[in-house]
């Protein structure tokens, strides 16, 4: 049997509402011993069987947690204890790792609406036809709390390993009245929520009724436009990410680009063509005809079996004609999950891939494929993962791949068919834009011409598409490997870059601080410690600054 980590198999399943239609669940009634009996049969499960997947969390924060939740459950209504269980498996923060609160036995309802989380808000992109009025409107507000601090509230529930997944994944639990009720978002539940929306600059409430939960008319987080349903976007055309939704996979043809762009949405074989045969058809088609450009469109795949990437990889390194920088493009996004994350971490590390759009929802290394731990009361199922994806050395693990290239999208681009993903990846230019800034920041450095490193920080933090570069962190990582070569006058150097650029964080000046220390300047070292525990008096840098100086002190 192939063991491959399929979100589409094990957990995409619960992310796109795949609730059983209009079915209504006749509710079991447990008593508060059998819920307390099924938290430590759960308990023991996770110490006996997974105890590796202590590494966002601890065991002591584990075991705090489901004490506090025992001693609270004969309080609690049904529906608050199967929050309590889902919370307490999303504080693992692997998106594999996940309660199965869509099995309805304890049964929960939804709102008819769909969100999406744009550049400039939340908004309700598709509605069901008794509620035209709140179809396009941002969402400012559930039952008045502002929408900031209801997503504060609900994001514990979401078993998520970074925002993008949150975003993909999560925003659903913000339409689920239970959950909302739970986490203190509602004080009542009544039938119905009521939303603070805006739309043309009006602000008006609207009390949305809810229904059983079950599967809405959605394709990879999109609304599918039906009878019944509505799609913000003028449909009257379609941009190419989302048309022939009912293929995993297609592609066309630019002829003005002299572009090959292909659409992928899942990483398993479509049942008119596996995906062998599409992708030699596809390298076929570059080889035969003037094709100047690759692209790769992987934003909405959400996995499935990663032992398929081979073809589109190898298939990839082969060809010489597009497998060059400024040639080959993958357009990412917060759908890019499981099986999928593998295929772009391995396209990162063997092509030469431009990555364009948004970051990923997983873990470059992350925990998939996951194993049910059915409760033996309530019959309820946690799915905890047990296989460990690592395609990147542990230093090169990061909460998600980041493209070089970074694009959004705002509502009124949504509505309006535009596609600043695709734009960017077909007018991408290798003049000007530096795909590897801390390749290029070495160069300068190494080659005398530091005085040019500060002012081009400053220029690309400054410019949209080097949004998702981590300079903080880069530039930190490299005084590190300086000073761990003792060349602690350049890491001085690095480190005193990014308090310049990052006069604000704390983690800088506790670094430079460091640097300082090993270089023998106790004084300096002393004042910059003090510096960071200012602007994080309450916080861990603070602490760590704190226990720095004590230990200076005991020397």
């Amino acid at each position: 049997m192939v063991r491959a980590n399929s979100f589409l198999r094990n957990i995409l399943v619960l992310i796109l509402f795949i609730f059983i239609s209009g079915i209504s669940y006749a509710q079991s009634t447990f008593s508060a011993e059998q819920y307390r009996e099924d938290l430590r049969f759960l308990q023991e499960q996770v110490h006996t069987n997974f105890p590796f997947l202590f590494k966002k969390t601890t065991v002591a924060e584990f075991d705090e947690e489901v004490e506090s939740f025992y001693k609270a459950i004969p309080e609690m209504e049904p529906h608050e204890v199967l929050v309590g269980f889902t919370k307490l498996i999303a504080g693992f923060e692997y998106g594999h790792t996940i309660f199965a609160y869509w099995d309805g036995i304890i049964p929960f309802h939804q709102l008819p609406v769909l969100l999406y989380q744009f550049d400039d808000g939340i908004y309700l992109h598709g509605v069901h036809k008794d509620y035209p009025d709140v179809l396009g409107t941002k969402l400012l507000a559930i039952e008045d709390m502002p929408i900031e601090d209801a997503m504060k509230k609900i994001r514990p529930v979401i078993s998520a390993e970074n925002d993008q997944f949150v975003k993909a994944y999560g925003l659903h639990f913000l339409t689920f009245p239970e959950f909302l009720h739970a986490q203190g978002v509602i004080n009542n539940l009544n039938g119905g929520v009521e939303l603070t929306l805006e739309k043309d600059g009006k602000t008006f409430k609207k009390r949305i009724e809810a229904i059983p939960g079950q599967r809405l008319p959605t394709q990879y987080g999109m609304v599918k436009p039906g009878t019944d349903w509505l799609d913000a976007r003028d449909t009257s055309e379609t941009p190419l990410y989302l048309k022939h939704l009912d293929k995993i996979y297609f592609y066309e043809y630019l002829p003005e680009q002299k572009t090959l762009y292909v659409r992928h949405s899942q990483i398993q074989d479509d049942s008119i063509q596996p995906i062998p045969e599409f992708y030699k058809e596809v390298f076929s088609f570059i080889e035969q005809h003037e094709v100047d450009k690759f692209i790769l469109d992987v934003r909405l795949n959400g996995g499935g079996n990663n032992y398929k990437n081979k073809p589109i990889v190898t298939g990839v390194i082969a060809n010489k004609k597009i497998n060059l920088s400024g040639k080959f493009f993958v357009i990412i996004g917060r759908r890019t999950f499981s099986a999928c994350q593998n295929l772009v971490n391995e396209l990162h590390t063997y092509t030469n891939a431009v990555f364009v759009g948004e970051p990923t929802s997983e873990n470059i290394n992350f925990y998939g494929d996951n194993h049910p731990v059915v409760l033996p009361n309530t019959k309820m199922k946690a799915l905890i993962s047990f296989a460990w994806w690592q395609d990147k050395p542990q230093w090169e693990n990061k909460p998600a791949l980041y493209p070089q290239v970074a694009t959004g999208l705002t509502f009124e681009q949504y509505i309006s068919n535009q596609d600043p993903a695709l734009e960017a990846a077909l007018n991408y230019s290798d003049s000007g834009f530096i795909a590897d800034p801390m390749r290029y920041f070495t160069e300068l450095f190494t080659s005398g011409k530091m005085n040019q490193i500060l002012p081009e920080a400053k220029r690309m933090l400054k410019e949209p598409q080097y949004a998702f570069f981590q300079f903080e962190e880069e530039f930190n990582k490299a005084g590190y490997n300086l000073m761990q070569g003792q060349s602690y006058e350049e890491a001085i150097y690095v480190f005193k870059l990014n308090t310049t650029l990052f006069p604000e964080s704390a983690n800088a000046w506790d670094s430079l601080a460091e640097a300082y220390w090993k270089a023998g300047d106790i004084a300096k070292a002393k004042e910059l410690y003090n510096k960071a525990i200012t602007l994080d008096p309450k916080g861990d840098i603070g602490d760590h600054a704190r226990a720095k100086l004590l230990e200076m002190d005991k020397d």
